[in-house]
């Protein structure tokens, strides 16, 4: 079978038709069912949050979280990174606010302080910086701008799922954090995604635009739409976080021999663990030099292909090189745009065995 750049975690069949076994005899099929609050409560655990609204997928979650905040306003603008999944960008756009790109630091890809002040306006109102390939982004120096400012944060944490820093989990920090659980994610419940926050208050705001403004009773007092999650995708979501940290142990072998095989090699850059976060190895980016490797990201992700593997350009093209986001360009931003023309995520996944680990090395270093 071609070995792709992931494979989603899955449990035994018999243990996933255990876990439903109660929805065919309740036939509560949605509607914050009995296995969603399960699953909910397991996650505020796993995540170590005071809050967590669980959703149908990430980028509801997302545009949610930011509609929540009530940051709506004529030519608000939002702060955040072109190095991301163009779904965080759409995210702000679809609420009616300007995104703003700002510039990514060369020693993990995240969004980088130093940058931030200089683009904030008189209509700037939130900043959104984004946790890549689970590298963390730098909270505290976000924290500070943004009370400076006066600003909401909200991170996209789509990559950084059940990660800490000190100690502490990611989703503590800012006004929300978004979590992605989607069939290639770490933790998965075959589409699916969370927002998780300190504000109990927040919590009726986010759980009513995601159900169509409706809270208690029936009349509606604010737009919203249908984001919930079933019962069905949370039984998903119970089934694999019993087996998470076997699948988070699984990556990391794959990681750890990657890095054992490929550091050192001349136009080769690694993404190593950031010091003091504990890591998901959701990912392991390779940022290929073609003036010094002499081979470009492209012409590796070739040869690999040839032999039925494949790797992902992760994120090509930036989004503000895309289509829909060149008039929105604004000031450059040539660290991410150089990034995105030579990184390339490696396979890694839990069922990923060390000899194809080997191979794919064997394939990039010859």
């Amino acid at each position: 079978m071609p070995i792709n750049v992931t494979r989603s975690s899955l449990p035994s069949l018999e243990e996933y038709v255990e876990e439903i076994r109660s929805i065919f005899e309740s036939y509560r099929l949605t509607n914050a069912g009995p296995i969603y609050k399960k699953l909910q409560q397991q996650l505020m655990d796993h995540l170590g949050v005071k809050e967590l609204s669980i959703f149908t997928n990430g980028h509801l979650a997302l545009e949610t979280a930011i509609d929540a905040l009530g940051l709506r306003r004529d030519g608000g603008e939002v702060i955040t990174t072109p190095f991301t999944f163009v779904s965080t960008v759409h995210a702000i756009v679809r609420n009616g606010l300007k995104p703003v790109f700002c510039d990514i630091r060369e020693s993990d890809y995240t969004m980088d302080p130093e940058r931030i002040e200089e683009l904030i306006t008189d209509k700037t109102v939130a900043i959104l910086p984004v946790h890549v390939y689970g590298n963390v982004c730098s909270v505290e120096a976000i924290a500070a701008i943004a009370r400076r400012h006066g600003l909401k944060v909200i991170y996209d944490g789509a990559h950084a799922f059940g990660e800490k820093v000190d100690g502490v989990g990611v989703g503590n920090f800012g006004d929300a954090t978004m979590f992605s659980f989607h069939a290639t994610k770490v933790f998965n419940t075959v589409e699916g995604g969370a927002v998780a926050f300190q504000n109990e208050e927040y919590a009726k705001a986010l759980n009513k635009l995601k159900n169509f403004g409706l809270y208690d009773g029936e009349d509606a007092d604010v737009i919203g739409g249908n984001a919930k999650m079933d019962e069905f995708r949370a039984a998903m979501g119970v089934c694999n976080l019993r087996h998470l940290e076997e699948a988070v142990a699984a990556r990391k072998a794959v990681h750890d021999r990657y890095f054992e095989r490929l550091s050192g090699v001349a136009g080769i850059h690694l993404n190593p663990v950031q010091e003091g976060v504990q890591s998901n190895y959701a990912y392991f980016p390779v940022r290929f030099d073609p003036q010094v490797f002499g081979k470009s990201r492209d012409d590796v992700m070739e040869r690999l292909r040839e032999q039925e593997i494949n790797g992902r350009r992760y994120f090509y093209p930036a989004v503000n090189d895309m289509t829909c986001y060149r008039a929105l360009k604004g000031k450059a931003t040539p660290i991410a745009h150089e990034a995105s023309l030579q990184i390339m995520c490696l396979p890694i996944y839990e069922g990923l065995t060390l000899a194809e680990a080997d191979r794919i090395c064997d394939i990039v270093l010859n």
